[in-house]
């Protein structure tokens, strides 16, 4: 098992019993809630990640959600930068740099270690939930991480300078070309997976959370998944999306900028419209609670900025208990 870092303090230990959560999540943004959901239910909950970031770098199979999805719930994430690892090293990018070879996306020593580990694996044909759940067990989490599909899906962006991957658009370009398309490039031949399936049919399933990921670049690839909305709409449980934008502007990442060049305004009433029909609940920031009411769906407001562990655990408990709500009233049953 790999060790905890950090100052000794831990969390008290989820209760085993009550209604599970089912979360949608991708990036850092997504990571936070994921993290205050964990502390809360432990392994009442099953995380599903967005897998339209990954690619293949330097001859390796890059995960980079699943991969900060699980450093995040271990404690072993960067906390200056929201992925990679803490305590890492760089002599790997520094020679490669030296060798002449690319250094845009940068790959520290011991996350290098798990990139090379999973293209080990995946090489000799296990499956990509398989292994995830390998790393899992060996960070000793309790909860399941279940990457969106075990097929490949490759998010790529037209933009003004061309096409480009997920990763050359957003880690190279620094998102700076402006966006015209978004498209999930084998998401037609992809499959939902007998874990998330199960999951999302589980008759103890107290509620399904989006969480405030990039709705385009985070949410998107995997709701591209054919047969997950299905899946999720007839779920026995409500659906609840958290916005990711704060009076209009992204705490982190380019989702207002994306929005302003698909001609969306940037605001959690757009946020709420992209996902109507899927959710029954949408929880906006307390500085647009004014939109509550406005939103087309049933809505609330809460303190969604999640800088510290606390605020995380705090927006989880919101979120928790919104879905319980729903599911008392039946307001969830469409």
């Amino acid at each position: 098992m790999i060790p905890r870092p950090g100052n000794g303090d831990q969390p008290c230990k989820p209760p085993v019993s009550g209604p599970r959560i089912l979360a949608l999540s991708g990036g850092i943004g997504g990571a936070k809630l994921a993290l205050g959901l964990y502390r809360l239910l432990g392994e009442r909950l099953t995380v599903v990640v967005n897998t339209g970031d990954d690619f293949t770098h330097l001859g390796l199979a890059i995960s980079p959600d699943v991969d900060t999805t699980l450093y995040t719930l271990a404690d072993l994430v960067d906390p200056a930068k929201g992925w990679g690892r803490r305590d890492e090293t760089w002599t790997f990018m520094k020679v490669l740099g030296e060798l002449g070879g690319p250094t845009w996306f940068n790959l520290g020593d011991g996350d290098l270690a798990l990139h090379v580990e999973r293209t080990r694996r995946l090489a000799a044909g296990a499956r990509l939930t398989d292994v995830t759940d390998a790393v899992r067990q060996r960070f000793g989490l309790s909860c399941r991480i279940l990457p969106m599909s075990d097929e490949p899906v490759a998010t790529l962006v037209e933009t003004d300078i061309g096409p480009l991957a997920f990763q050359e658009y957003f880690v190279r370009e620094q998102c700076r070309p402006r966006l015209r398309s978004i498209r999930y490039e084998g998401a037609d031949r992809a499959r939902v997976t007998p874990e998330i399936a199960a999951a999302i049919a589980d008759p103890a399933l107290g509620g399904i959370v989006v969480c405030p990921s990039n709705p385009y670049l985070s949410v998107a690839p995997i709701l591209a998944v054919p047969g997950m909305r299905e899946l999720l709409e007839s779920a026995p449980a409500p659906v609840i999306a958290v916005s990711p934008l704060v009076a209009g502007k992204a705490i982190k990442g380019p989702t207002a900028k994306i929005m302003d060049e698909l001609g969306h305004a940037a605001s959690a009433a757009t946020i709420a419209s992209h996902y109507r029909g899927l959710i029954d609940g949408f929880i906006v920031d307390e500085a647009d609670a004014d939109l509550v009411g406005t939103l087309g769906v049933r809505g609330i407001a809460a303190k969604t900025v999640m800088h510290d562990e606390a605020e995380k655990i705090a927006l989880a408990e919101v979120a928790i208990r919104y879905c319980q709500e729903l599911r008392e009233q039946r307001e969830w049953v469409r």
